[in-house]
């Protein structure tokens, strides 16, 4: 068989971070969930078995936290801060999906959440 695509991804990994417009959204804080599917071509880690050929998904949740520890007024810049993060520390990754969602936004209404959604292409590595 021939892999034809591979992902890396992590579901659900809940944050208590300091995201708003308001200065008491950036003080009082508020729960937020992140999504992350990273294309990048597994091959050589599905043959060898050694951790050394892959992105581990430990190392991109330290940089996913590490991100959302830094307050900021937009989740649609925390969401490109944390793709160029990614980007950044493992360079052969061709894309990034990314969803990240406030649980209880300050806006008056009976919801889930809302957030932003991020489609990344790394020009480097796609032809």
């Amino acid at each position: 068989m021939k892999l034809k695509s591979s992902y890396i991804y992590i579901k659900g990994v809940r944050f208590r971070a300091y995201i708003g417009v308001s200065e008491i959204e950036r003080e009082v804080g508020n729960d937020y969930v992140a999504d992350l599917r990273l294309h990048y071509h597994i091959g050589k880690a599905m043959l060898t078995d050694d951790v050394s050929d892959t992105i581990s998904y430990a190392d991109v949740y330290d940089i996913v936290k590490t991100v959302m520890q830094q307050p900021a007024k937009l989740l649609e810049h925390v969401a490109y801060r944390i793709g160029e993060a990614l980007e950044k520390t493992f360079p052969q990754i061709e894309a990034i999906d990314l969803c990240l969602t406030k649980l209880n936004p300050p806006m008056g209404a009976d919801c889930s959440g809302a957030g932003v959604e991020l489609h990344l292409i790394n020009e480097k590595t796609r032809s």
